[in-house]
């Protein structure tokens, strides 16, 4: 079986992206709330993923209403940031679960005191990974984007000036 990958592909994947593209924004949107209403407020740092997804949300629409070489540049960077973000943010859960689970039990085994800390609820030790999946799932969708034409025209572009 052949894989082609001509102009014919084109429609297919201009859907494809404008549906990764419509996930991300409810994804943006939906984690920027959450984290407003949970009060992830309390310090700079908790600060930083607020900030990233505000500002994820309007690059999004700007690759997407009028696509640009500078925009999509800008929106790739701020997906390598959220990724580090939330990598940041797993060591800082972990740590802080870490310490109070310490305090809980001071004699627990090393394997006891790991499983607790996964398992706590506040603060959840995995949620910040959620930040690293959308900067991967962004990256994937701002992948060879095709700079200068718009997203939601038919078609999505002849596909000759995408950046990698």
């Amino acid at each position: 079986m052949e894989i082609t990958g001509g102009t014919a592909d084109q429609p297919t994947l201009s859907t494809v992206r404008r549906l990764v593209g419509v996930v991300l924004f409810v994804a943006f949107v939906g984690t920027l709330i959450e984290l407003v209403l949970l009060e992830h407020t309390e310090t700079f740092v908790q600060g930083i993923p607020l900030a990233l997804l505000a500002i994820a949300v309007l690059l999004l629409l700007w690759v997407m209403i009028r696509p640009r070489w500078m925009a999509v540049v800008l929106f790739q960077t701020l997906m390598a940031l959220l990724i580090g973000a939330g990598m940041l943010g797993l060591l800082l859960h972990f740590r802080a679960n870490l310490e109070f689970q310490r305090d809980l039990a001071p004699t627990a085994r090393l394997t006891e005191l790991f499983w607790k800390v996964m398992a706590a609820k506040a603060p959840p030790a995995l949620a910040p990974a959620v930040l690293a999946q959308l900067g991967c799932l962004g990256l994937i969708y701002a992948y060879r984007f095709p700079v200068g034409h718009t997203l939601w025209r038919t078609g999505g572009g002849d596909g000759n000036d995408a950046i990698n």
